[in-house]
């Protein structure tokens, strides 16, 4: 009996922390295309990118498309490329830094245009 009510109150707990985690609002999604190679430059661009309640962003390194959802209010797409740039990854629409491709491991440095 303990434990059943062990469970029911770790239940409980876990559907609160999912109501009050809150939601990105005034959502915009687009897609735009970073250059990466690797999962480790899936996880260097996507941290770089998302903001708690603000933005989130998926790259896929096979397409090399990234979806990015944000808080139209709070940000727009070419602010989060810029976060991205600065961190060494070219998009379509803005380009890295010199120092910051440079920057990149070695297996993240991909071909540039």
């Amino acid at each position: 009996m303990k434990s059943l009510k062990k469970i029911m109150i770790a239940i409980v707990v876990l559907l609160s922390a999912n109501a009050v985690q809150a939601q990105i609002k005034n959502v915009k999604t687009q897609k735009a295309k970073i250059y990466g190679n690797c999962g480790m430059c899936k996880k260097t661009i996507e941290k770089a990118a998302n903001l708690e309640n603000v933005v989130s962003v998926n790259w896929n390194k096979d397409s090399k498309i990234a979806v990015l959802t944000y808080d139209a209010k709070a940000t727009n797409q070419e602010e989060i490329l810029k976060r991205i740039a600065a961190v060494g990854y070219d998009s379509e629409k803005i380009k890295a830094t010199d120092a910051a491709y440079q920057s990149l491991h070695t297996c993240c440095q991909y071909d540039r245009k």
